[in-house]
């Protein structure tokens, strides 16, 4: 209607269009100011939003419910669920702790070579390795890392979606060639 109204009359169009005139102003009034409804929507959503993100994205309906009671705005449980999948708000499960390693094994243990000794006078004397492993998107990432003492320098690493022998081989062989092959 707003496009034609210079072209037609307000009654003529409202006429075609089986409206009234009142609602007609009404509706261009309406569509310039948000009603107080909406404003109280959007009150409620920011403050729906600010406590999801308080939570660190893991808290629900319920949750946010209870801390926005605890601030003072009482509201629905119902009403804050249709806020949150409006705003697309999901939230997540925390990850439980899950134990990787198995320190009771009966397995041989290799020597201790360095006697919790970690100080090198000159560089490639000692290098020390580990392997740790990241979980990403996509799943476990597992990183071996060899050091040299005397910098503490990373000097050789290798990464691989496995944990192999490969694995600490290539972060090995990394390091030598970085370190021109140390005797």
């Amino acid at each position: 209607m707003l496009t034609h109204s210079c072209q037609f009359s307000v009654i003529r169009m409202a006429c075609a269009l089986s409206v009234s005139r009142s609602g007609y102003y009404a509706w261009i009034r309406s569509s310039h100011y948000p009603s107080t409804q909406t404003l109280i929507r959007q009150d409620r959503d920011d403050k729906i939003k600010v406590a999801f993100d308080k939570g660190k994205e893991r808290n629900g309906s319920r949750r946010i419910q209870a801390e926005l009671e605890a601030n003072g705005d009482k509201h629905d449980i119902k009403t804050i669920a249709r806020s949150m999948k409006r705003q697309k708000l999901v939230a997540m499960a925390a990850r439980k702790f899950k134990v990787t390693t198995d320190s009771g094994h009966k397995l041989p243990v290799a020597p201790n070579l360095l006697e919790q000794n970690f100080e090198a006078p000159e560089p490639n004397q000692k290098w020390a390795g580990d392997i740790t492993y990241l979980m990403t998107t996509e799943g476990w990432l597992y990183l071996s890392v060899i050091i040299d003492l005397h910098s503490r320098a990373v000097i050789g690493w290798s990464m691989n979606t496995r944990m192999t022998a490969d694995l600490v081989c290539d972060a090995l062989k990394l390091a030598q060639w970085r370190q021109g092959f140390p005797k």
